[in-house]
Formats: C-alpha cells, sequence, structure tokens
C-alpha cells in the first residue's frame, strides 16, 4: 500500500495566514505545511483541502483515479470546491465500514473529540490508521495487532499514542507519522527531536511512503537524564518525554513535606499536568524499580534522592563524612548508576545542575554541590540520551 502525504499541517497550514509568532516564521521551504490530507494507492483521499489536486501534481501523482473522498473532522471556513470529476467527499459513521472496488477496506474508528479516525486495509494486508486533529481514539479495543503505519496529530493528542500503545495498535514496528503539524512546536531540529521522544517522526509535504517499510521508524531511548537549573523546565520536558506512552510511574523522590505550603503546591502543579493514567510513588529505593521488569519510569528528581541518601549515610557532619559517610555515600551512588546500566526499563530521570552557579559559603553545601555532580555525571554515563534545559530550551548533550 502506498500512501502520498499532500499536505502534513494543521487545519490553518503552517505558517498559519497572518500570524507573527517565532514557528510561522521559521515554517519556511520544507517546513512549511499545507492541511493535512492523504492519498492512498491514488484511489482514496482522506481529507479533501485546498489545492489538493496542485498538491498532487506537484508530488507526482493525479487525482483522476480517486474513487473515494473520505472527511476527518469538520472544515471550518469556506466549503472546499471539490475538483471536477472527484466523488463528492463524505463521513462514514463511526464502527461502519466500506469494502472498495478497489481492494481497500476502511473501517471508522470514535474519536474522543468530533471527527472520525479511518483504518484502512489494503489489498495487500498492509495496515494504516489516520486520526483527525485535536482527537485520539474512545474506546479502542484492538484485537488486530499493530498496525503497520499510525498517522496522527501526535504532538497536539500524544495521550492517543499511548492509548494505542496501551491496547497493542501502536507496536516496535509501527510507523508513528505526525500530521495536523502547527505552530505549538517550532519546526525543525526541535519538532524531530520531541517527535523521536514519542517514537515518531515527520515527513516533508509531498512525501510518498511505503506502508510496512520499517527502516526508517525511531529507536526511542531507554534511558534519558534531564538537567538543568531551577525552574528551566526540566520536569516538563521529562514529562513530556512520556506523554505518548501508557502506564508511566512516576517517582517522586522528595516525599510529603508535611507543613510546607509552597511544597505542597509544587508537587500539586507537577500532579494536575502529569497524564491521568500515570501511576505515582514516593520513594528514594530506586534501584529495585530499576531491576524489575515494568511500564516506564520518570524519576524526579536525583537531587532529592542524593538529599536522602546523605542524610542516611550522615554526611553532612565532617566527622561522620571522614569516618564512613563518604564511602557509604560512593557505595550507594555506584549502586544506583551499576542498576541503570542494567536496567530494561525506559527511564527519563531529572537532576538539577548546580555547579555553575555561587560557591556555597558552608563546607556542606560545598560537599552537596560536589556529589551532586559526581551523582549526575555517572547517571549520564550509562544514558544514551542526556539534556540540558535552559530557559525551557532543551539542548541535546547526547543522543
Amino acid at each position: 500500500m502506498e500512501l502520498t502525504l499532500l499536505g502534513t499541517g494543521a487545519p490553518e497550514g503552517l505558517p498559519r495566514p497572518d500570524c507573527p509568532c517565532a514557528a510561522c516564521a521559521s515554517a519556511l521551504g520544507e517546513n512549511a505545511r499545507a492541511a493535512t490530507a492523504l492519498l492512498v494507492d491514488g484511489t482514496l483521499l482522506l481529507d479533501l483541502t485546498p489545492g489538493a489536486a496542485f498538491a498532487a501534481a506537484r508530488a507526482g501523482h493525479s487525482l483522476g483515479g480517486v474513487r473515494q473522498v473520505l472527511l476527518s473532522h469538520p472544515h471550518d471556513g469556506p466549503a472546499v470546491e471539490v475538483p471536477a470529476g472527484l466523488p463528492g467527499p463524505a463521513r462514514v459513521p463511526d464502527g461502519r465500514e466500506l469494502a472498495l472496488l478497489t481492494g481497500h477496506r476502511v473501517r471508522a474508528v470514535p474519536m474522543d473529540a468530533p471527527g472520525t479516525g479511518y483504518a484502512v486495509t489494503g489489498p495487500d494486508g498492509q495496515r494504516l490508521l489516520y486520526l483527525p486533529p485535536g482527537a485520539a481514539p474512545a474506546g479502542l479495543d484492538e484485537s488486530g495487532g499493530s498496525y503497520a503505519m499510525v498517522l496522527a496529530d501526535v504532538v497536539g493528542r500524544p495521550d492517543g499514542l499511548a492509548k494505542l500503545r496501551a491496547v497493542g495498535a501502536v507496536g516496535p514496528t509501527t510507523d508513528v507519522i505526525a500530521v495536523h503539524l502547527d505552530h505549538d512546536v517550532p519546526p525543525g531540529p526541535e519538532l524531530r527531536r520531541r517527535l523521536a521522544a514519542a517514537g515518531a517522526r515527520a515527513v516533508p509535504d509531498g512525501t510518498t511512503l511505503d506502508v510496512g517499510v520499517y527502516e526508517d521508524v525511531p529507536d526511542v531511548p531507554r534511558r534519558t537524564l534531564v538537567l538543568g537549573g531551577a525552574r528551566s523546565g526540566k520536569s516538563v520536558e521529562a514529562e513530556r518525554r512520556l506523554e505518548a506512552f501508557p502506564d508511566v510511574l512516576y517517582v517522586a523522590t522528595g516525599g510529603s513535606r508535611n507543613g510546607d505550603t509552597e511544597w505542597a503546591s509544587r508537587v500539586h502543579a507537577h500532579r494536575e499536568r502529569r497524564p491521568g493514567s500515570w501511576r505515582t510513588t514516593e520513594t528514594c529505593d530506586l534501584v529495585p524499580l530499576l531491576e524489575d521488569d515494568g511500564p516506564p519510569l520518570l524519576i524526579d528528581c536525583l537531587s532529592l534522592w542524593l538529599t536522602d541518601a546523605m542524610d542516611t549515610a550522615n554526611a553532612w557532619d565532617d566527622a561522620e563524612w571522614a569516618g564512613g559517610g563518604e564511602r557509604a555515600l560512593r557505595a550507594r551512588v555506584e549502586e544506583l548508576t551499576a542498576a541503570v546500566r542494567r536496567t530494561r526499563r525506559t527511564v527519563v530521570a531529572v537532576s538539577n545542575e548546580v555547579g555553575s552557579g555561587i560557591v556555597p559559603a558552608t563546607a556542606s553545601g560545598r560537599r552537596y554541590r560536589d556529589e551532586l555532580g559526581r551523582l549526575n555525571a555517572g547517571f549520564a554515563a550509562e544514558c544514551e540520551h542526556v539534556l540540558l534545559v535552559v530557559a525551557g530550551q532543551a539542548v541535546v548533550l547526547r543522543g
């Protein structure tokens, strides 16, 4: 089954008309995107958009062989003119299946927002799933295994991808293509970086893909360390990296701190922005979690884990530090990094980068700074991806 993406942008396209934002200003060349429309084997058109005939011609195709036009979502604004000879566009009721004369089967998939998803099975048996903008599957129960290709609003609705993964509709070999791309993420390297973390990719308008060809499926890194200063956006970056995965276990190492209202406010803000399907555990006992099999772990954060480890070793006291506290702390750090090296789980960990600021005034403060630097370096050495977040912008250090 062959698929040509006549457009890959949001309904208003990218750049948006008359939008002065930085993302729209940089959406030039292959980063400019028309509204999403898909041409399947030259016979099935999913979403009819302005200029579709010209877009097909630029990609080396014609709409003359199209036998069915299906719409996935309400099209706001002026009605789109139907090119001469093209069938009138239609929406298929949820759950209904069409059998086309071309040998394709199309099933309408219900969404949790206005719109319809389409599961297409080609004459060769390959299967693709196309989802509308701003929507995720509703009540999805897939018994047919994973799709060869999924085209979805990965940036706007990463939870939709998580739902598909939860039921096995997206597997390790599924080629996830991000469509309906808008100005929420700067185009180019930043978009590619965020999509790769979700196991997805974007392609330019006019790209033709063979459904079932897996060479370009990005590998999701197993271990990632996200560093940053206070309020840098490091926790948001870490959470974003796992939004497209189900059943994430959020490991909070800071405890509850009874009576500290400012800390309680921070904890509440973190919980509010996490997907509802995530679970939370409060613990500094990280090694058993890393050694067990299970869903992805998000550890926030290593700096608070170190505080607990130094408390346990009484490493703040100079005499205790010299009398065995240093050895005990280093052994615990080595145990943690060894567990990271052996783990088979997907892990995203957060830590503070504190070595670039003012030198602490106390010996214990300097000791904590030094030990956190050593912990970060040891943990980073075991990670495929290491990021430094500055002013909300992620700088890739490794991976």
